[in-house]
């Protein structure tokens, strides 16, 4: 048993990965899922095709290391957040297909909880903001139906993040559970006491009996069904993509940053074994601070939770998507790079990817994608320029804001996710932030995290020798000199201002 099984059930596929208990990648599977988009603003997913996806790649990844179940000392489990499922507890059918975490359709609930003065307690309890992306609100609309309501009321039905439902399904329906750091983004658990919270079920409108039980990060939650997997494997980690990929990171000391550049991106600061004091209030006009949100990072066994603060970025590695899907700019999102380094800059270009809205700092469900400074002579390299500027930018952002909270100032920036392979980008990056942008041996530490998790959860690893696998694989130093990055970013800013708020009240909803 001297093998982790890591299971990574992301927003646009399903993974799985098999390590050495040094970190060590030793097998791989993949497979894309089905996107539906039935209305403008609106994300779904299939959530039975979630679970075949992710257990045809776990036993393909098992196949191909030549591995049993007796082999794997336990699996973790790290996915997409937020995204909502509402499934029959008798016969795990789901009663609906998944809302998934960029759906923007609860942006009027939202708004109505904000007038009706919710922030301030949801802020205080949650750490987080009113807003569609957090699963109160998509669940709230799933329970619109009557019908459903009553159900639910009566235990019949099954709420849960991506976590929760891979749980049930790799355990035959014996386990509704989840950890903190996927519950702390419901917008209904308390981050102060790591329980869910009647005060913010009334105000969202959801029945407890919905909800699974609320586990540390690492530890035994459950046995695998032995029909699933040809044996039992103990589940033994738990976390949330961004939360993961933290500690895959090894960020284990406070004031250390990762950023993950995937379909959005989403830089998570460790701040101790304390609640930040951004969770602790919001302003008088409703606005939060600074825009950048607090969450649990993760929980050992009966340890102290450690907290962390987070940026939240909706669309960065999406916007290169969308050029390839939805303009043909490019055939593959690997060629973006090659195309924005054939000229020497944006031309002038700015590309606000607010496809979903925008996210940390700014939490505008009405913001659209803007594209400004066009020219005769724009080209396709400039947008494609323009688009990989904009993550850099963006991520900028969230970063200035969250130094304003905390008042840590960052001494570097580790980064992983499928855009962090792009050199241009990083060292654009570090620019942007005058800030060594630090790239490891081993990108893949989103799943490296839950794998790592899993480990400690059995006792076969400690945090000690986590810590010593961690190897610098490239790092970057910022080289633009001050005035010309201030420059890029002020008439950034000035692209901002004309992407927000750009839908209005009646058509936002």
């Amino acid at each position: 048993m001297t093998h982790l099984l890591a299971l990574d059930q992301g927003t646009t596929s399903s993974r799985a990965i098999v390590f050495s208990l040094s970190g060590n990648v030793l097998a791989t599977a993949q497979q894309e899922f089905t996107q539906h988009y039935p209305k403008p603003g609106w994300v779904e997913h299939n959530a039975e095709e979630i679970w075949q996806s992710q257990l045809a790649v776990t036993r393909e990844a098992m196949r191909r290391a030549n591995l049993a179940a007796t082999d794997i000392a336990s699996i973790g489990i790290t996915n997409q957040r937020e995204t909502t499922i509402l499934w029959e507890r008798g016969t795990g059918k789901p009663v609906s297909r998944a809302i998934v975490w960029q759906d923007r359709r609860t942006a009027g609930l939202c708004d109505k909880l904000k007038a009706a003065g919710h922030e301030r307690i949801v802020r205080e309890k949650t750490g987080l903001v009113l807003d569609p992306y957090f699963s109160a609100t998509k669940l709230n609309w799933l329970l619109r139906d009557d019908a459903l309501r009553s159900r639910a009321e009566a235990g019949e039905l099954c709420f849960g993040t991506v976590d929760s439902w891979l749980i049930y399904n790799f355990t035959a329906g014996q386990v509704h559970a989840t950890d903190v750091t996927n519950a702390a983004r419901t917008l209904l658990l308390n981050i102060h006491t790591l329980q869910w919270d009647e005060e913010l079920l009334k105000i969202f409108g959801i029945p407890r009996a919905l909800l699974p039980q609320v586990k540390p990060s690492s530890g035994v939650f459950a046995m695998t069904d032995a029909g699933m997997l040809s044996g039992e494997i103990p589940i033994a980690g738990v976390a949330g993509d961004q939360q993961s990929a933290l500690f895959g990171q090894a960020c284990f000391k406070p004031g250390m940053a990762k950023n993950t550049y995937g379909t959005g991106s989403f830089v998570v600061m460790n701040t101790g074994d304390t609640v930040p004091a951004i969770a602790d209030g919001a302003s008088d006009d409703g606005r939060i601070g600074s825009g950048v949100l607090c969450t649990v990072a993760w929980q050992i066994g009966d340890a102290k939770p450690c907290y962390a603060l987070e940026a939240s970025i909706f669309i960065t590695g999406a916007a290169v998507q969308w050029l390839r899907d939805g303009l043909g700019l490019i055939k593959t999102a690997a060629e973006v790079e090659d195309l924005a380094a054939s000229v020497p800059d944006s031309g002038g270009v700015y590309f606000v990817p607010a496809l979903a809205g925008l996210g940390s700092p700014h939490w505008d469900a009405s913001a659209r994608g803007t594209i400004v400074g066009i020219t005769r002579g724009t080209t396709a390299a400039h947008l494609a320029r323009a688009t990989l500027e904009a993550i850099a930018y963006q991520v900028r952002d969230g970063i200035d804001a969250m130094k304003a909270e905390s008042g840590i100032e960052l001494r570097e920036l580790r980064v992983d996710g499928g855009a962090a392979i792009n050199n241009m980008l990083m060292q654009f990056q570090a620019d942007m932030l005058n800030t060594p942008v630090i790239r490891p041996k081993v990108t893949e530490t989103t799943a490296l995290g839950a794998a790592y998790l899993a480990g400690l959860g059995v006792g076969v690893l400690n945090q000690n020798e986590i810590e010593s696998h961690w190897q610098l694989g490239q790092r970057f130093e910022p080289t633009m000199d001050a005035k010309q990055r201030d420059t890029l970013h002020h008439d950034w800013t000035r692209a901002v201002a004309r992407a927000s708020h750009w839908i209005d009240d009646e058509s936002a909803h």
